[in-house]
């Protein structure tokens, strides 16, 4: 039955993406043509490193340093990856893309895409397949050999050499100037047209989009030091005013926009998820893959989960349309930010594996892995996203935090038999800072000592924890910089990681695997102050003391201050609860009972959790392809949203008291 947390089998929905055939089988972008080999010359000393190789590439190719710097920025924000290539088979500080040389080596871990209803397993793997020719790839997959050839250079060079990679993007970008017919002028304005050819997109609402990031970019300036310690700098140009009609000569297609909900900031298409009857494996009725609502007239939209599709672009959108596979309301492409669009905001979508939170929610899926960080969010993945969100969140008045802004790892299971099986996207390497920032919403002191709140915040290049897992279990993973934080039973690193008795019944230890989420705090989140010692902090935190180390030198939170939930007095033990279910005297005839079964968590006298919302407890009834009979059941019952661990929760606002923290 449709609505029941525990009714449908998501296995039994799952289907495989074949990666390397649908690249295959995409239609190839315009080629960008024109551009005068380099000699080969061996480079000058000046670009070992990052900032001398820009300067480098700028006066060979005779290509502005500062369009150079631009581009490398939204495309990697001049990481190197260590060499390591994106989900599209982008490599370096430029994104050069080799997307045959990057399947045939098979860098990212087994793929197909996640299923985001939320059974045990992660991911359904994918078939091997073939690997396409080069000819069958889009040019967009494919921008490195073009640049191997435009320089004269190794394709291994232009993939593990920053000088080189940042030589080959120079390459390719006055390819694209002299294809326009434009001179290879020195004023960065005159560039626009090639900048958003680099960017492989085949229509012009993406392009534009890609090329006014850029130039946004430079307008702004930015500074940075890189995942190699190299200290970046581009200078702001605030006057600078780019010839976006050069983007009509380009060639490219108009993409329709359909019935798509997006901001005009962003470029988004209409890939529509199927809503059609048909008969299940056993011949019984059935239908896929999301529901028909009202929202927000019907049920209030209160929040906006962050996913990462665990599979690369043309596979999942293949999967989206699948009507016998689930659904989520919109896709980002790595390589530029291009948003499709699958479900409407006022439909609920099958995206969290949590039917109140799939409710009350829309989804969002990045394409990317979050055990290979190095798949790259890439620079223009996130700001699309961000106007994406803040463009939701003004239409839906959604608060702009993390109680309301959720990783799909901070859905709750809805009962104590799911909690194992809940999802860890986008992992601890998903930057939230950063995300927060596009947001306008960075995350920073508000409050003194006293204030009785943390926001988690650490900085992200300089946090740097040990995990496993990421290729083989129990294989340390990279090191690489991170937004979560790790959280012990007492004030010192070789103490015991935190227990979740809900994701481990047994009592087994938390461990230090990626997906592992039992002891980890997350960037943005907050927590409630329960004791200080030295450089170390402890929160309340599933139940427990948790301590985690917060030197004064380089913090992982800043204080806050805010409301938060504790028992009632005379009350031993408060349950917390995975979903906000109204009481069964609010069902009416005709609609089965939704039982309100707490989890093997509580909240104990003298604890204090973080408070989001106060909701009414609410259940959408969807059992059939006929919308006739839906209904959205609303009882007397009040819940406040809590953050209770890694995830969040529920709890009854009979069973609490709320205060100012710090009191």
């Amino acid at each position: 039955m449709r609505g029941s947390d525990t009714a449908r089998t998501p296995s039994a929905r799952r289907r495989t993406i074949r990666t390397a055939g649908a690249l295959a089988s995409a239609g190839l972008l315009v080629p960008l043509l024109g551009a005068a080999p380099s000699s080969g010359a061996p480079r000058p000393a000046s670009a070992d490193r990052l900032q001398g190789a820009f300067a480098a590439a700028s006066a060979e190719y005779r290509v502005p340093q500062s369009v150079l710097l631009g581009v490398s920025y939204l495309q990697s924000r001049w990481d190197a990856h260590g060499g390591a290539a994106s989900v599209t088979g982008g490599f370096g500080p430029m994104h050069l893309t080799d997307a045959r040389a990057a399947l045939a080596s098979a860098p990212h871990p087994s793929e197909g895409t996640e299923d985001p209803r939320g059974d045990a397993s992660r991911r359904a793997l994918a078939p091997k397949t073939a690997i396409p020719e080069e000819s069958r790839l889009p040019a967009r997959l494919k921008t490195l050999p073009r640049a191997a050839e435009l320089t004269g250079r190794p394709a291994a060079e232009l993939r593990t050499d920053p000088a080189a990679n940042v030589e080959g993007g120079a390459a390719l970008l006055a390819a694209a100037q002299r294809a326009l017919g434009k001179p290879l002028s020195g004023d960065p304005a005159d560039w626009y047209g090639a900048v958003a050819r680099f960017s492989g997109a085949d229509d012009e609402a993406t392009a534009a989009t890609y090329a006014n990031d850029v130039f946004a970019v430079i307008r702004d300036g930015e500074r940075r030091t890189t995942d190699a310690g190299q200290d970046v700098t581009l200078r702001p140009e605030p006057g600078l005013r780019p010839d976006a009609a050069q983007l009509k000569r380009a060639g490219l297609r108009k993409a329709p926009k359909g019935e798509t909900e997006c901001p005009r900031t962003v470029s988004c298409e209409w890939i529509p998820a199927p809503y059609e009857e048909f008969k299940d494996p056993n011949g019984n009725p059935d239908y896929g893959n999301h529901d028909l609502a009202d929202r927000p007239k019907s049920q209030s939209i209160d929040s906006i989960v962050i996913h990462d599709t665990e599979g690369r672009w043309e596979g999942v959108l293949n999967l989206v349309q699948d009507p016998t596979y689930v659904s989520w309301q919109y896709t980002l492409r790595s390589t530029d930010g291009h948003i499709a669009q699958h479900v409407k905001a006022k439909d609920v979508a099958w995206h969290a594996g949590n039917w109140y939170v799939n409710s009350k929610s829309i989804g969002l899926e990045h394409e990317g892995f979050l055990t290979a960080p190095d798949t790259w969010y890439t620079e223009a993945m996130y700001r699309t996203s961000a106007r994406l969100v803040k463009y939701l969140a003004k239409k839906y008045d959604i608060p702009l935090d993390r109680q309301h802004i959720l990783g799909h790892d901070n859905v709750q299971g809805t009962l104590a038999s799911t909690i194992s099986g809940m999802h860890t996207d986008p992992g601890p390497y998903w930057d939230w800072q950063h995300y927060f920032t596009l947001l306008g919403k960075p995350f920073k002191r508000t409050a003194g000592k006293g204030g009785g709140l943390v926001t988690v915040a650490p900085e992200y290049a300089k946090n740097r924890p040990e995990y496993t897992g990421c290729v083989k279990p129990g294989e340390t993973c990279v090191p690489h910089g991170s937004a979560a934080v790790r959280v012990h039973t007492e004030p010192r690193d070789d103490a015991p990681l935190i227990k979740d008795i809900g994701k481990r019944p047994g009592g087994q230890d938390s461990t230090i695997d990626v997906n592992d989420t039992g002891a980890r705090l997350s960037t943005g989140q907050q927590y409630a102050v329960a004791d200080r010692k030295g450089d170390w902090t402890a929160v309340w935190y599933l139940g427990q003391k948790a301590w985690f180390k917060n030197p004064g030198k380089q913090p992982t939170a800043v204080a806050a201050t805010g409301l938060v939930v504790t028992p009632k007095a005379g009350t031993t033990e408060v349950p917390v609860y995975g979903r906000a279910y109204p009481e069964k005297e609010a069902y009416p005839e005709g609609v089965p009972v939704q039982a309100v079964s707490p989890l093997p968590y509580k909240i104990l006298p003298g604890q204090q959790y973080v408070v989001g919302d106060k909701v009414p407890g609410e259940y959408f009834y969807a059992p059939t392809f006929d919308t006739a009979p839906h209904k959205v059941v609303r009882g007397k019952d009040m819940y406040y949203v809590i953050q209770y661990g890694h995830r969040i929760g529920y709890v009854r606002a009979a069973d609490v008291r709320v205060e100012r923290s710090g009191s």
